[in-house]
């Protein structure tokens, strides 16, 4: 799936693939799925400032407001990666994953 498109649980999800966190999908009681584990309840950087904001100062994501939507920027070695989202949170999650795994990634089919 292409980066770009990531929304909800499926970037959570590729998040936590970056971050190396053996999450697992669950589902709530909307049979709706979320990234979680026994010790984190619910993992959902792109919607939770106190998950996403830490991975932003960390790796130095910039924002920017682009239009109707946000855009984040990660200044690698050779490169900078563009990203835009709907949220603050969203963009820089976007990109935060570009940075790491590249323009697609493999998303478990539950979801997509």
């Amino acid at each position: 799936m292409k980066t770009a498109g990531l929304t909800g649980a499926a970037l959570d999800w590729a998040v936590a693939k970056c971050e190396e966190w053996p999450m697992g999908i669950w589902y709530d009681e909307d049979e709706l799925p979320m990234i979680r584990d026994d010790e984190v309840p619910e993992y959902k950087p792109s919607t939770d400032w106190a998950q996403g904001g830490p991975i932003i100062e960390r790796e130095r994501i910039e924002i920017a407001s682009y239009g109707d939507q946000w855009q984040a920027v990660a200044h690698l070695e050779s490169e900078s990666i563009y990203e835009r989202g709907e949220t603050i949170l969203m963009a820089a999650m976007r990109c935060y994953v570009a940075s790491k795994r590249g323009d697609e990634i493999e998303i478990p089919e539950e979801l997509i």
